[in-house]
Order: structure tokens, then C-alpha cells, then sequence
């Protein structure tokens, strides 16, 4: 992992213009904010923020992403979300004044700004766009919850990566029956967001490339049969649920 200290630089209102929570905000509200926040850079592979920090800042996003996970009692990763320039993240903490609630990494070099609970508390006040926004926000987080919450309930393992890798899938621009995805995520990627492991991952694309649903090209997977991972996603014969169940 890189280094967790963040280096300071001066923040301006140009740098909050893009973000999608302040939009139609006037320049002189982006100038106030802007000088409320404290600005840093991270490195790639920082680890912004974990949850036992005491921080309760909401963080905006102006350049870079990162990764917002959590971890089980054996250290397995599971993402959450990533949140890139133009997001923000932390609003939970920053709302209720509770623990972090998952631990952020920086997938690559990230200029963010932080703001603390009672300034953002201020605008939640002063803007209702602002706090249409992020209640807007929280819905979704809600709802993906539960379907989060539906899929660990009622699919196995391998249903679950069938189903990422069915969201991960574009339309190929080459060949109109076929569908690809890229990059392709790596296989760790992949068990994170499907709450799974890595080797599970790894059965599923070597059964699928076997049975000729995908093909792999370096960085790219084509789905050759969309229809056919769709079944699979929906049903799963006795042994492949057995199989599939870690």
C-alpha cells in the first residue's frame, strides 16, 4: 500500500465546479465552500480513511477515485462502491456523527477536499438542492442494500458473478451478437463486488470459456452467448448451487 500521508495544496472554487452535489451553485457559494475545506493530494493505494478513524468529514472528489470497502473477519474484501471525480463520500459519518461505516483506498493519485460535520451541516441547511441531493444519494444506498442484501439470501456464489459479470457487459462495437467487457476486472475485483472468493471467480470464467459463453483476449472477455449467462444467472442446476456456495 502507498503512503498514507496526504499532502496539502490550496484549494479554489474552480476545483468544486464539477462536482455533481454542487452543480447550480453560484461562484461566490463555491469560493465559500472552497475556503471552508482543507485540500490534499493522496497517493495511489492510500488509505484515506478506515473505520475505527475518528474523522467525520464528508470528502468531495475534484480528481482521481477510490474504492470503498470493507472487510469480513477472515480479511475477505468486499467492495462497496467507487467513487470518482465529480462524487463524494463520508456523508453518513458526517450526518450522524457516527463510526465510518467501510474503509477508502485511493486507486490512483486523488485530489480531494474535506469538509467538516458542522460546515456540511450548514449547507444542508442553507441549499435544498444540496440536501435533495444527498438524500437522494442515501435512497440509493438503501435500495442497493437491499437488493445486496436479496442476492447473499436467495443466489449462490456463482449466480452472483454470473450477475457481475452481466454488469460489467457493453456492447460490442465489432460484432453486433456480441458482448465484452473491459478492462476486465481482476479476478479479486470481481469476488469483491460478487462477496465471494477469488477461486470461485476463477472456476466461474474457466467454465465459462470451456463451454464457449466467453473468450478471454488479454485484458478483454467477450460474452460470445448473452442469452446463455443470462439462464445460468437465473438457474443453476443441484451440483453447480453446491458447487457455488462458498
Amino acid at each position: 500500500m502507498g503512503s498514507k500521508g496526504p499532502n496539502p495544496v490550496p484549494g479554489t472554487a474552480a476545483g468544486l465546479s464539477d462536482i455533481k452535489l454542487f452543480e447550480g451553485l453560484s461562484e461566490g457559494d463555491l469560493q465559500h465552500i472552497a475556503q471552508l475545506c482543507q485540500w490534499r493530494v493522496w497517493n495511489k493505494g492510500s488509505q484515506i480513511l478506515d473505520r475505527q478513524s475518528p474523522d467525520r468529514d464528508i470528502y468531495f472528489v475534484p480528481k482521481g477515485s477510490v474504492r470503498i470497502v470493507n472487510f469480513s473477519m477472515s480479511g475477505r474484501e468486499v467492495a462497496y462502491a467507487t467513487a470518482e471525480a465529480g462524487d463524494y463520500f463520508g456523508e453518513i459519518s458526517a450526518i450522524d456523527g457516527k463510526a465510518r461505516s467501510a474503509n477508502v483506498v485511493a486507486l490512483e493519485e486523488c485530489h480531494l477536499a474535506s469538509l467538516g460535520p458542522e460546515q456540511f451541516r450548514d449547507l444542508l441547511t442553507k441549499h435544498s438542492s444540496i440536501a435533495v441531493r444527498v438524500l437522494e444519494k442515501l435512497a440509493s444506498i438503501v435500495r442497493t442494500c437491499d437488493d445486496r442484501i436479496m442476492d447473499l439470501a436467495t443466489l449462490s456464489a456463482y449466480q452472483r458473478v454470473y450477475c457481475e459479470l452481466l454488469d460489467l457487459s457493453k456492447q460490442d462495437p465489432v460484432r453486433a451478437d456480441s458482448w465484452m467487457i473491459y478492462p476486465l476486472p481482476t479476478q479479486a475485483q470481481i469476488a469483491a463486488k460478487a462477496s465471494t472468493t477469488r477461486e470461485t471467480v476463477a472456476r466461474v470464467l474457466s467454465q465459462l470459456t470451456g463451454d464457449g459463453i466467453t473468450e478471454r483476449k488479454g485484458r478483454t472477455l467477450y460474452i460470445r452467448e448473452l442469452d446463455t449467462l443470462r439462464q445460468l444467472a437465473d438457474r443453476l442446476s443441484k451440483e453447480e448451487v453446491a458447487a457455488g456456495a462458498e
